[in-house]
Order: structure tokens, then sequence, then C-alpha cells
């Protein structure tokens, strides 16, 4: 009898058992908590638990069970479906919801109803349909980040009057700044390939809370292709190949990525190849932009040559490899490992904005180029879910990056080519913890930064081969440190309220050495130790169904880094900026507030007005070594500048969004920017450099069934020679000049048309005319003129 009951109690333990099920994301594998499952008539309804699990055995065998959670798809399935596919549910993202979803803000997903800060997201739909050659190409597709240009091989963001090392990247949730971050314009964000980012998103507005140095006019956050795991028996493969072409610069695309899943380990490999050719410019615009002649060295002297199309911009082609590796691990529903390694190498690729310098009516270069840029990121990231009293998830990240660039350049004439070349090896490890409470969620986390920096520069001579040591750009074995510790805090006051707030404290070390082998310096080091205390306070109210309110008040800061202490260059003509050793951090006060209109359910618009003030700015200003205000830089007398705390600044603004669903089929979009900054210089307000003219794009989209297109403008307003920086006022050669000999940057739009058809559920093509009218611009302080009419096709393939 016993046995008979033994028996009867395991089979009633096994039929129970059976309903239970695990609802997972379909590509990471991850559990989803929160999800509602219910029935037609929501009789029956049960929640799945932080573990993504839940008790199905109410629901009868027959019924169809809805399955919904925000930033998913709602999900059908049948109780025997379930129980066929091993008690598991996938569950795939819904990229409309996905847009109300952000993991930026606290490195740990978070509504962004729930949020003061405003955040734009790139969806793998926008990637797909903008289809653009680099990262920066994407940025700008967006409508609401900037991007300044001086060759093809570049792109630098501008975000809020704010740029180049006062802006952050990251990779898969790692620094990507490095210490020799330049104040110029920089083009590392190119060796993101934007065919290996499954999404990203741009934080507006500072994020030192969570990000630290550098994060004073925004974020930008790259999220690159995760693999997927297999929910069948065996071994799953799955992939992409992708090809484009471009008429304006010949270019040559190539993509391939395979994902190998198994059951709790997941593979993917990816490779990107492009070739660039030549740019050509528009036919209808300044003639100041043409390229009527360029150098060439024939015999062993330099020559001017005519160019036989002007509209072709000679010399700015080049070619990058990408490549892709990652690996994943789950050993449980608490536990998941992450290994990624990130490989981009550019061939050498020209700076075209110093190629067409002329001095005494010669060009002032024969050659000046970048050498290869490499870039590396190897990243371990470790996730836990737990109970602990201390912790609910927890994400440890470290990662080591390399970075490597050269520069060569060569006066027409000349026959010395003078190099310099610095590598970074960069290590980072973040320790981030979630704690969530009945109304409120706590988050907290360690960071340690550490670069070291290696530069040398050299001479060759081009016709009798010697070889000789010149300055290096940065003081050789100069290292950068960070420690940190921050917290946030979010409360959801009521339904509709919500308040985040957050501390952050960081510690900078700076270690550089200078060699007074080329230079007399008074002084041998910088021997800096500075911290800096940042906050946040803010809130997310949705008042009413017609409108919802964000107001935020933060801080930011960012420390002086190897490029700003130590970096010997060439600024301008006849300028040098030479080490200086007592910078200090400089401080950012920011407020902003934000309005989401809902006039209908297919009417909405954003708006969202900010002001930044910029304490102790770190600026170039004329400074002096000993008294002397100018020394002999590469054969040539030069005024001596140096990076200073000189100057304060302010930017205002205002951003304006905008979306209509006329239809189910058809939609409007649209984004406006307007900026406007001031810099204290000698006592006087001048135009910011980085607050770029207003901006901003429109899209009618229509989207039915396999067919899609998508016709669009994008416009740029104009900056007089008054608007400009007076650094810009003394570059005539970037601009286009007014009637009394000024220079000045010109207004211009482009016409745009972009399709998309599916052939069937493996193929997709799409064809873009770019620049319909063909207009010949170069977006704000850019020294290369845009892409002329372009065609662009490309054919990806999915399996």
């Amino acid at each position: 009898m016993r046995s008979k009951l033994l028996y009867l109690f395991l089979f009633i333990f096994s039929i129970s058992s059976a309903q239970e099920i695990t609802v997972l994301d379909n590509d990471s594998g991850q559990p989803v908590g929160n999800v509602a499952i219910y029935n037609k008539d929501k009789s029956v309804s049960v929640v799945t638990d932080k573990l993504g699990k839940a008790d199905i055995s109410a629901f009868s065998d027959t019924e169809v069970i809805i399955f919904k959670a925000l930033s998913y798809i709602e999900a059908y399935r049948r109780k025997r479906e379930i129980q066929n596919n091993s008690n598991m549910v996938l569950m795939h993202s819904s990229e409309n919801e996905l847009e109300q979803v952000t993991l930026s803000v606290a490195r740990f997903k978070l509504s962004k109803d729930e949020i003061p800060q405003k955040i734009v997201s790139i969806t793998p739909s926008e990637i797909e349909l903008a289809s653009p050659q680099t990262s920066a190409d994407l940025l700008e597709s967006t409508g609401q980040v900037y991007v300044q240009k001086s060759q093809l091989g570049g792109g630098s963001p501008m975000v809020r009057g704010f740029a180049t090392n006062r802006l952050l990247l990251t990779v898969d949730g790692v620094r990507m700044n490095s210490a020799i971050f330049r104040s110029g314009n920089l083009q590392n964000v190119i060796s993101i390939d934007p065919m290996m980012v499954q999404n990203a998103e741009v934080i507006l507005g500072p994020g030192s809370v969570v990000y630290g140095s550098d994060a004073i006019g925004g974020v930008l956050n790259f999220y690159t292709l995760k693999p997927k795991f297999s929910f069948d028996e065996g071994t799953s493969f799955s992939g992409n190949i992708y090809t484009r072409f471009s008429t304006a610069n010949n270019e040559n695309t190539v993509h391939a990525d395979l994902n190998v899943g198994r059951e709790n380990w997941a593979f993917r490999t990816g490779v990107t190849y492009s070739d660039f050719g030549d740019l050509k410019m528009g036919e209808h615009g300044p003639d100041d932009y043409l390229r009527t002649e360029y150098a060439v060295r024939e015999n062993g002297i330099d020559i001017m040559r005519m160019n036989e199309d002007p509209l072709v911009q000679k010399p700015t082609g080049y070619d990058q490899l990408n490549l892709l590796q990652k690996i994943k691990y789950m050993p449980s529903a608490d536990w998941d490992i992450n290994l990624g390694l990130v490989y981009s190498e550019t061939s050498d690729y020209p700076r075209y904005d110093r190629l067409y310098r002329k001095r005494d009516g010669l060009l002032r270069s024969a050659e000046w180029y970048y050498g290869p840029q490499e870039w590396f990121l190897g990243n371990i990231n470790v996730n836990h879910r737990s109970d602990s009293e201390f912790y609910d998830k927890m994400q440890f990240t470290a990662a080591y990056q390399f970075f490597g660039e050269s520069r060569n350049d060569r006066d027409f004439g000349d026959a010395v080519l003078y190099t310099t070349e610095e590598n970074v090896d960069a290590y980072s490890a973040n320790l981030d913890f979630e704690k969530n409470f009945s109304e409120s969620r706590l988050f907290y986390g360690f960071e340690y930064v550490l670069n070291n920096v290696a530069s040398r520069g050299s001479f060759r001579n081009i016709e009798n081969a010697e070889t000789g040591e010149t300055a290096s750009r940065y003081p050789d074995g100069s290292s950068w440190q960070s420690m940190a510790v921050y917290s946030s805090y979010q409360w959801k006051i009521t339904q509709k309220l919500s308040l985040q707030s957050g501390v952050r404290y960081n510690h900078i070390l700076v270690d550089a050495g200078f060699d007074d082998r080329f230079y007399d310096f008074p002084f041998e080091r910088a021997d800096i130790s500075t911290g800096a205390l940042t906050g946040s306070l803010g809130i997310n109210w949705r008042q009413n169904d017609f409108i919802g309110w964000r107001l935020g008040l933060s801080t930011a800061f960012r420390a002086p880094n190897i490029d700003d202490v130590g970096k010997i260059f060439d600024s301008e003509p006849g300028s040098v900026v030479v080490p200086n050793p007592g910078l200090r951090p400089e401080y950012a006060y920011n407020a902003e507030l934000g309005a989401d209109l809902k006039f209908s359910e297919n009417v909405k618009l954003g708006l969202t007005g900010y002001y930044t003030y910029l304490d102790n700015a770190m600026v170039r200003r004329d400074f002096d070594l000993d008294g002397k205000t100018e020394i002999d830089y590469q054969g040539e007398p030069s005024r001596v500048q140096a990076i200073q705390n000189a100057a304060s600044a302010y930017v205002y603004g205002l951003e304006a969004g905008l979306e209509v669903d006329f239809s189910v089929a058809l939609r409007l979009k649209s984004q406006f920017s307007y900026t406007h900054g001031e810099e204290n210089e000698g006592g006087e307000y001048v135009p910011l450099r980085h607050a770029a003219p207003m901006f901003g794009n429109t899209h009618l989209i229509w989207h039915k069934r396999r067919l899609k297109f998508d016709l669009f403008a994008e416009y740029n307003g104009q900056f007089d020679y008054e608007d400009l920086a007076p650094g810009e006022q003394n570059k005539p050669y970037l601009y286009a000049l007014d009637e009394n000999g000024n220079p000045y940057s010109p207004a211009w739009y482009t016409l745009n048309l972009t399709g998309q058809y599916e052939l069937s559920p493996n193929w997709l093509a799409t064809a873009s005319l770019e620049n319909i009218t063909d207009q010949r611009y170069r977006t704000y302080s850019s020294g290369i003129a845009a892409a002329g009419r372009n065609l662009i096709l490309a054919l990806s393939y999915t399996f």
C-alpha cells in the first residue's frame, strides 16, 4: 500500500512540477520577470518571478495563454505547446517598446518614464534602415547629435555645445575615453563598427554620477551583437550576411556574423571589411569648397597638380577591418558570464583639412595622414541574481583596451617626414549592484581605471633615408588613474511620480615625466592628485494623460588627462601647445526641464530646455616658458600656448521632437535642436566653439507588409562670421567666404529617399538616394565637404 501511495505521490508531483514554466528573452536567454500571464477573459492570471518562473496549472490545456511584458512583443501559447518546448516560453523584444527602456542611466534596465534625463535610443531596425558607413554617421542620423568631420575617416560628435573629451563613449558598458582623448576633434568613434552594433543610446546632458570624468555634454553608449542560446536539442546556427555599395565614394562593404548556440553556451563571431574611395561633393554650393589642386611627388620633387574633377576630394579614401568575438555561458538562471573581444584597424588615412591649406600661394603640406588607427577591447562581464540583503542584481566588468594611433606630416618641398606615435594600454574594472525595495531601487558601485601611455617622436628623410628622434607628442611612460564610488536611488513616490538622485566621488591621479632633450621645460614632471564630487537630482511626473514633466539638476566634471597636461603639438599655423602640470578639474552645473505632450494616441510632442554652466574650463590660451613666449617647433618659430583653467562658459538650448501617426502604415517623425553657447575669453564672452548651428531632420515613413519607404530631409542653420568662435574665425580655409571675404558657415539642406523591401523572410534589399538635389555643403567646423548625390545599395541575408 505504501509503495502505491509513493508512486501516486510521485505521479502527482511530476504533473504539478510540469506546470511550472520559465519565460526567457529570445536574444539573451535571460529570465524575464514581471511577465503578466493571463487568458483571454482574464479570469486566470499569474506573474513571473525575477527568475522568469510561473505556475500555469490553473490554465486549461486548450485555452490560449497570453504573455505580456514591458519591452516585449505579446506572445500567445497553448499549454501543450509550452510543455513540448521543455516548459519554456521565449519572448522577443519589441523595438517600439524597447525605446521606452534604457540601460545607460544606471547600468541596469530602467523605464524611461521613470527617469528625468532625455535618452535617445537607436534600435536595430533604425540602424538597418539608416545603413550608415560609420558609427559617426549612425549618430548623425538621429537628428539629435551633430557631427563634425575633418576627413572622410572621421566624425566628431557634438552634444549640447560640448564635444571631444567632454563627451564620454562607452562600448558594452566599458569606458572608451582614454588618457589622450583631446579637446580637438576626435575620430575614435569610427572604430565602432555600425554593422556590429545591436543598439545604441545617447544620454543628452551630464552623466558623471554613473560614468565619471568627461561625461559633461552627454554619454554615447554602444551595445554590440550578443550571442543567442539554442532552445532546441543540440546546436543551432544562425547569422547574417550583408553587403553595401555607395556611389559618392565608391564604397564597398561586406559584413558577416555567425551565431552558434547550445543550451547554456553561445558563440557569436563577426567580421566587416570596408573600402572607401575619394569622396565626391555636390554640384550646387560654395566654390570655396572645391578641390582645384593637390600635391603629388614626381621625380623627387613636390608639385601641385590640377584636379581633373574639382568635386572629388583627393586624397580622402581609406579602408577598415572590424572583428568581433563573443562567448556567453549561463551555468544557471542566476548566473551568466560573457566574454567579448572587439578589434578595429584602419589603413593610413589622410587628414584632408591639412592638405589644402596654403602659404605664399603654395600648399603647406605635401603629406599629412594618420597612421593605422588600432583599437582592441577585451572584456569579461559577470552577472548574478540574488535574494541577499545587499543586492538583487550584481554586475562585474573587467576590461583591457589597446589604442594605437600616429600622425605623419611633411611640408610641401621638404624632404623630412615627421611622425609621432602613441599607444595606450587601458585597464578598467567596474562592480555594480541593484537592490529593489517595495517602491524604490538602489544602485551603487565602484570603478577603477588605469591608462598607461607610450609616446615617441621621429623623423625620416625621404630622399636620403636619414632617421632620428624628435619630441614625442605626450610624455612617454605617463599614467592616468581614476578611482570612484557612486550611488543612485530611484523612488517611485506614486504611480505617476518618480524621483531619482545620485552622488559620486572620483579621485584622479596623473603622473608624467617630461623629456628635456628637445625643449628646456622649467619643470620635470606633473604629479596631480585631485578629487571631484558630483551629484544629480530629478523627478519624472506624468501629470495626466496629456502631459508629463521631467526636471533634472546635475553636476559633472572633467579631470585633466595626459593630453591636457603634457602634449606638444602644432595647434594651428605658427602656434605650438606645450605641457602645463598645474591643471585642475573643470565642473559643469546643469538644469533641464522637459515636457512630453500627448495630444492623442497618434500625436506626440516632446520639448526639452536646458542650461549648463562650465567653471574652471580647460582651454587653450597663450602661455610662456620661463618668460619665453615663442619657441622653435619643427623648424618654425611658434607662439607658445598651453591648456589652462582660464575660462568659464555657458550653454543653453531647446530640443523638440514630434511624432504623428497618420495611420497604421504612415508616420511622421521630426527632430529639431537649437544651441547657444558662449565662453569667457579675456573678460569678454565670445561664441563657444562646439555649440552647433540649428539643425534637425524630418522623416515621413510608410511601412506596409514587406515594403518600407522613408522620405526625409536634413537641415542646418547658418553661422555668420560674428557667430564663429575666434579660433574658427582664424581658420578661413575651413569655411565659405562672405561678400567681405570673411569666413562663415552657410545654411544647407538635403532631400533623401530610402526604400526597403523584404524579398523573403531571409532576404532584405535596401536602396537609398541621398542628397537628391546634389547640394555642396560642409557641416559646421568640418574640413571636408559632405557627399553629393549618393546612391546606396545594400542586400542582407539572415539565416
